[in-house]
């Protein structure tokens, strides 16, 4: 029999990729076509824009926040990097970062010139030793100054900063002069791992000045914000925007999303079944014997340890994941991945597996 077919309603493809191959979320599609009526001011200058940058204040309880949106998590972490140094400074991060391995040098080139200093540590994430020790190895005037500390919260490899860790990160940053930023393209989904915890203990309260806040990775569409804590620090940000072509002239369709979103919680919500659903993914794949996962699962990320002949079958199935260096086989579950679609991809992964020479 054909393992597609038994799969009935469920077929292999893009699902698993990433959580930007997901479509726009409900709530962020109504909010948009509820939007689509008449004529408003342009630029920000509307009902809806004002309404989304206050629902964020009041998701991390900081009614002075600066807000600005832009299109892409690029957009968001490279021109808040740059608002934090100047082109002789340097910005601390861990190797694995975002803004390190995949934004084609954009922190740099907007900064013009900081250097990113990037370090290594178990699970992708930064510790306060290390960091201490690179800001203290060296003060002369041949070395780019440290000034900035970017952290990713959740990392790159789906493992999680508590607020005690980032606190611990900040208070070395900001004793040695750095300022802290949080690339939070997927914040909702740590928010919703870190039980007890608000989005302002993962944030300000940590010590965290500025951050990325994702929201193309949780259903919206081209639309991120960047959130200064630190008011000082946001002077003439909208013109970084405007001449980065980051700022939108219908930009009621940027925040109308956000709207949608926080207003009827899906926000968090859409997270949580993200998370869920890479949990439930993540107990099967552990349940076939030639296969083991990287590390636990703590968001919505996946990462399995599984012979390149074993992916080489699932990608015949028609199945796409990628392979992230030293960390594993990567599967992203998003608001749209449903139970069938998981209990699929187990499915075939225990028989592909079974077959002979796939180990």
């Amino acid at each position: 029999m054909n393992m597609n077919t038994a799969l009935g309603a469920v077929h292999p493809g893009w699902q698993f990729a990433s959580d930007n191959t997901a479509g726009i979320c409900p709530e962020a599609w109504a909010a948009l076509q509820a939007a689509n009526a008449g004529h408003v001011p342009s630029y920000g200058a509307d009902a809806w824009t004002e309404r989304a940058c206050g629902l964020i204040r009041a998701l991390f309880e900081h009614p002075t926040a600066e807000v600005f949106l832009v299109f892409n998590g690029t957009a968001a972490n490279a021109l808040s990097l740059a608002t934090l140094v100047r082109g002789y400074q340097a910005i601390v991060c861990h190797e694995a970062a975002h803004v390190q391995t995949d934004e084609c040098g954009a922190p740099e080139f907007f900064s013009h010139g900081s250097k990113l200093l990037a370090l290594p540590g178990a699970g992708a994430k930064l510790t306060p030793r290390a960091v201490r020790d690179l800001i203290e190895r060296r003060d002369d005037l041949h070395f780019p100054k440290p000034r900035a500390l970017s952290l990713s919260q959740p990392t790159e490899w789906g493992t999680r900063y508590t607020p005690a860790e980032i606190a611990a990160l900040s208070e070395v940053a900001h004793a040695h002069g750095l300022a802290v930023h949080v690339d939070g393209a997927r914040f909702a989904n740590a928010l919703a791992a870190s039980a007890g915890a608000s989005a302002a203990d993962l944030s300000w309260r940590a010590g965290v000045d500025v951050l990325s806040l994702g929201g193309t990775k949780n259903g919206l569409n081209t639309t991120e914000a960047v959130v200064f804590f630190d008011r000082a620090l946001a002077a003439d940000f909208e013109y970084r925007c405007k001449q980065a072509g980051q700022l939108a002239s219908k930009m009621r369709f940027q925040s109308c999303q956000w709207q949608g979103v926080l207003e009827s919680g899906a926000w968090l919500r859409h997270a949580a079944h993200a998370n869920a659903m890479a949990r439930r993914l993540g107990d099967g794949i552990g349940s076939v014997a030639t296969v083991r996962l990287a590390r636990a699962v703590e968001v919505n990320a996946v990462f399995v340890d599984m012979s390149e002949r074993l992916a080489e079958a699932m990608f015949r199935l028609g199945w796409h994941f990628y392979g992230l260096a030293g960390a594993g086989h990567r599967l992203m579950c998003s608001w749209a991945t449903t139970e069938a679609e998981v209990d699929g991809f187990v499915r075939d992964l225990r028989r592909a597996a079974a077959a002979p020479g796939s180990a």
